[in-house]
């Protein structure tokens, strides 16, 4: 289900929305409690970094994960993510109410999972993205499998990919080399 090179810039250079999932691609998919039972997640700055530059550019982020957790709120507050879904169990339901709300189409859509709670989107979605430690159900399912590690660059990788794809990188980078 890999698409071709060609059809994989193709399907970049439609997104008009990038969905995330979050344990197991946007964090390395452990799960870290201390003796108290405060969680711990590890997000990397790079995917942040990414993140807000798809923002920027005018591609808006969707966060949807089965979990609840303080700390997602958290940094999907701090990257001004608003379209946040924690606890769903029911991604496909969720994803549908997004793209209603949005008026966007599935193959406008770009949705990154790892497990098979993310399929019903995937399915749906016009690029699915999986990690290379994803469940192999997915990864057979994937459109693109990202080089980067979940939690480790995953997120940076597909954020840049749509925006060279939208002839919007260079433009990114160059803000910086002033």
């Amino acid at each position: 289900m890999l698409l071709t090179d060609s059809a994989l810039t193709e399907a970049l250079a439609q997104v008009k929305l990038a969905i995330f999932d979050v344990d197991g691609v946007l964090t390395d998919g452990r799960l870290y409690y201390d003796n108290q039972g405060n969680e711990f997640k590890a997000f990397h700055a790079h995917d942040g970094h990414g993140m807000k530059q798809l923002q920027q550019a005018g591609i808006p982020i969707a966060i949807i994960t089965a979990r609840h957790s303080h700390l997602v709120a958290k940094r999907m507050s701090d990257l001004g993510i608003t379209y946040v879904f924690q606890g769903a169990r029911d991604k496909g339901t969720v994803y549908q109410h997004l793209i209603t709300e949005l008026a966007i189409q599935d193959q406008n859509v770009c949705y990154v999972g790892d497990d098979l709670l993310d399929l019903p989107v995937m399915m749906r979605c016009g690029l699915a993205i999986s990690v290379p430690s994803a469940y192999d159900a997915v990864k057979d399912r994937a459109h693109y499998i990202t080089h980067a590690a979940a939690g480790a660059g995953a997120a940076r990788e597909v954020c840049d990919l749509i925006l060279s794809a939208q002839g919007k990188l260079e433009a990114l980078i160059t803000q910086y080399l002033r």
